[in-house]
């Protein structure tokens, strides 16, 4: 509190408007214009609404706790900055990795679903990329569980949109959130349009069989103990969708990381917390329906799935102006992520973490962390460039639950250990909200395919030994006590 009180701070110039179109233009975006296509396809069928339903329950339970953190201590970092005021300075450290892997790979699953849509937009007018530059050179194989060559360089589109939207992110916070807020009015609008047209091509023969994968997908480890295993012996049903489609919430949280920038982050950040998320489920579950009305759950895109649904009805002025809302939309989302993840690097840098010379450089003129924007966007337009959506969206969502559970974890702690704290917002029937939001992350981690811990505790192996050769060293906290 004392550091966000110096100089060396952020613009307290975002109210409950522009927190929530933050929040909204984060979360709306991927999940319907993406994601949708692949968890009906490959996970949960007609039955990926109620997929939805559940990971937003899960969402709920989280951002409860999260709105509290959030009152109490209203400056940039999240979840990590959670984690440092109750479970210590490792378990901090932890957690900031972790949110490094959920903003930087959710930044690039993001940038490779706009490249999609873009290319799917421009193919309207007999335009497209050169094949060595239209995908990442490696695509994921369901049936076998491996890479394999897709004969691309690199997916170009992706990686000129990520360098596009980090000079955006350079230059300011309020050019960035008016810039969003014009994107999210469009791509609601165009959400709006989905749901209402969609409606009137809706088959509900497309909805039989309802859960064709059945309505469990529940693992441990790979293991699968309820419902039943697909291709490469992954999860498949109602759980497996939701721990896949959870992804498209994952930018609530997100608005937490603004909250020095919040004009008054006590009353403002709750409400943009809560008040995003619940919008957002009610679409989504909307659209949800609408889609798999339209066409056969299998015969859904798994690359452009709204645009393309509309395409196979007949209806082509309306994929047009889809996958203009889409690349609008999902642009917004890429933003909001890429926003939010130099302000973990800052937090950690401010802590003695990271080198304070590169990752808590703030701006003289734009008042940003630049200098670690610029290094999250080169982050991003490799990853985006290169791996494959399937393998991009698995991984960031093991993470962002991880999260979620130590700030579930961490109000219970500090309830307990600092009953007296100032909280301006509480999560309501506590013991139970943060204890039912660690059992259903928990749960929905559990229903990944196994692959997605092992390269979750090779990414955190990574970080402690960061962590001990480095973090430990040049921590505050370190220096403090010496």
């Amino acid at each position: 509190m004392k550091e966000v009180n110096s100089e060396n701070r952020l613009n307290r110039i975002l109210g409950p408007v522009a927190l929530t179109s933050l929040g909204v233009g984060a979360i709306i975006g991927t999940g319907i214009f993406v994601l949708i296509g692949v968890a009906a396809h490959d996970k949960a069928g007609p039955a990926v609404t109620l997929s939805f339903a559940v990971a937003g329950l899960a969402c709920i339970f989280a951002a409860l706790c999260y709105a509290e953190f959030a009152s109490m201590v209203p400056v940039a970092g999240s979840a990590y900055t959670y984690a440092y005021a109750t479970l210590g300075e490792l378990m901090a450290w932890i957690i900031g990795w972790d949110l490094i892997l959920e903003y930087g790979v959710a930044s690039a699953t993001v940038a490779h679903g706009w490249s999609k849509y873009f290319q799917d937009f421009i193919g309207i007018f007999g335009l497209g990329v050169p094949a060595l530059f239209a995908n990442a050179p490696f695509d994921f194989d369901l049936s076998s569980g491996r890479l394999s060559s897709t004969g691309a360089w690199f997916d170009l589109p992706a990686v000129l949109i990520t360098f596009l939207v980090t000079v955006v992110l350079v230059k300011g916070i309020r050019e960035s959130a008016n810039f969003n807020a014009g994107m999210v009015i469009l791509k609601v609008g165009i959400v709006l349009l989905v749901i209402i047209l969609g409606a009137m091509y809706v088959q509900p023969a497309n909805w039989i069989p309802f859960a064709p994968y059945g309505f469990s997908g529940f693992s441990v480890f790979g293991h699968t103990v309820l419902g039943q295993a697909g291709p490469g012996g992954a999860p498949v049903g109602v759980l497996a969708g939701a721990a896949m489609i959870f992804f498209a919430y994952i930018g609530f949280d997100s608005i937490s990381t603004h909250a020095e920038e919040a004009k008054n982050p006590q009353r403002d950040i709750p409400i943009a917390l809560i008040g995003s998320l619940v919008v957002c489920t009610i679409l989504y579950i909307a659209v949800a329906a609408v889609i798999t009305g339209m066409v056969p759950y299998d015969k859904i895109s798994i690359d452009a799935p709204v645009s393309n649904a509309f395409k196979q009805v007949g209806i082509g002025w309306a994929q047009l102006v889809i996958s203009l809302g889409a690349i609008t939309g999902i642009t917004s989302v890429l933003l909001v992520m890429m926003l939010s993840q130099p302000r973990i690097f800052l937090a950690m840098a401010r802590d003695g973490l990271l080198p304070k010379s590169f990752f808590g450089a703030i701006h003289e003129k734009f008042r940003t962390p630049w200098k670690s924007t610029i290094l999250t966007g080169l982050f991003v337009a490799l990853l985006g460039g290169l791996l494959p959506l399937r393998l991009l969206a698995e991984l960031v969502n093991i993470g962002t639950l991880f999260a979620f559970v130590v700030v579930c974890t961490a109000v219970l702690i500090m309830r307990k250990t600092h009953p007296e704290a100032d909280r301006p917002f509480r999560a309501p029937l506590v013991p139970f909200v943060p204890v039912a939001g660690i059992l259903t992350c928990l749960m929905l981690m559990f229903s990944l395919p196994v692959e997605n811990w092992i390269r979750l505790f090779g990414w955190l192996f990574i970080g402690i030994v960061i962590y001990f050769f480095y973090g430990r060293k040049h921590s505050s906290l370190n220096t403090f006590k010496s």
